[in-house]
């Protein structure tokens, strides 16, 4: 089968500004399934900030995942194993993966794939199980989000943003966010949010607005350190502050005296390397409260463009430079198409 291929050698960990190794679309082994597999023959896979943090060294794939790129795909099963039970040849469907989504054929858990909502495209589902998955654990198992609460949400024009924002606003919370530029703030907004903060604005103090509201009950970040302070203030007492990203870095002190005094929980989460019960349990659990919902065209997934997956060096260049709104999808090139470098 052909694939985005890893970068060879695997490079330790480069700097932040060098550049990251060239990806080329070639030929991979087929994968090989077990009886608990699904073959997915992949139409779309989507773009991770994950995927940028592999492909120079600082995210490697847990053990046994492929260390090809990409955690989510949508396409059609292919093959089933024997003691797969729910999906047959030809169904179309959209996975979580630890890895393996740059790629013209996917082994899955069948426990890990979900069925497409009807009327939803294969190229609009792919961008769905990683962000909205994240979206929906951070905010409702580990934040506890309730109706008529208020979060904010760090990153809102971001694919984990703009799930977040939809899937708060459906559970009735009133929903702030964090965007860069006036015109991304003004899309969160659309997308739900009562206001957006420009965090490219130094003269803008989330923290100090959110206390004029009260405080909020549940922050969503994607920063880590950078804003650790501010987003304390910016708590509600008894809050949740859950982290999801370091885009801002990893050490910072804290006030455990203000984490004390106001009864805060400070969470920490990432989704790629739980085990497959968990995740199995969390897709059980998406399935029956967040699925209804694309049915009934209360969220949807926010695609800012599709690309031909070869020129997945353009599209990691987009979402560095942070010139996405939403998710970029990649589009499996049709069969027959030689291998090329992807530039």
């Amino acid at each position: 089968m052909r694939a985005i291929l890893p970068p060879s050698p695997p490079v330790p960990s480069s700097p932040a500004d060098a550049a990251p190794p060239a990806l080329t679309w070639g030929d991979w082994p087929e994968p090989e399934a077990g009886p608990g597999d699904v073959v997915l023959r992949v139409v779309a896979t989507a773009v991770n900030r994950a995927d940028l943090l592999q492909v120079r060294g600082h995210y490697p794939p847990p053990p046994g995942a492929s260390p090809i790129l990409g955690l989510e795909a949508a396409g059609y099963v292919e093959r089933v194993g024997a003691a797969v039970s729910g999906f047959t040849p030809g169904q179309p469907a959209m996975a979580l993966l630890a890895g393996g989504g740059y790629a013209e054929r996917v082994v899955v858990d069948a426990r890990h794939l979900l069925p497409v909502p009807p009327g939803l495209e294969l190229v609009a589902a792919a961008a769905i199980p990683e962000v909205f998955v994240t979206a929906w654990l951070n905010l409702f198992r580990l934040g506890r989000l309730a109706p008529g609460e208020r979060v904010l949400i760090h990153g809102g024009s971001g694919g984990v943003g703009t799930a977040a924002i939809q899937l708060a606003c459906a559970r009735g919370a009133v929903v702030y966010a964090t965007a860069g530029g006036a015109e991304r703030c003004r899309r969160c907004v659309a997308l739900g949010a009562t206001a957006a903060f420009d965090h490219r604005d130094a003269a803008v103090d989330f923290a100090a607005a959110m206390q004029d509201e009260g405080g909020v009950d549940v922050v969503l970040d994607v920063m880590g350190a950078k804003l650790l302070e501010r987003n304390l203030r910016a708590l509600a007492p008894g809050g949740r502050l859950v982290v999801i990203g370091l885009q801002g870095g990893r050490k910072a002190e804290i006030d455990l005296g203000r984490v004390l005094a106001a009864r805060l929980t400070v969470v920490g989460s990432t989704l790629r390397g739980r085990d497959a019960d968990d995740k199995a349990a969390l897709l059980a659990g998406f399935a029956r409260e967040v699925l209804p919902l694309f049915d009934a065209g209360r969220v949807r997934p926010i695609i800012d463009r599709i690309l031909p997956l070869p020129e997945v060096e353009v599209a990691h260049g987009l979402l560095a430079r942070g010139e996405v709104f939403g998710k970029v999808v990649l589009a499996v090139p049709p069969a027959g198409t030689g291998p090329q470098n992807a530039e």
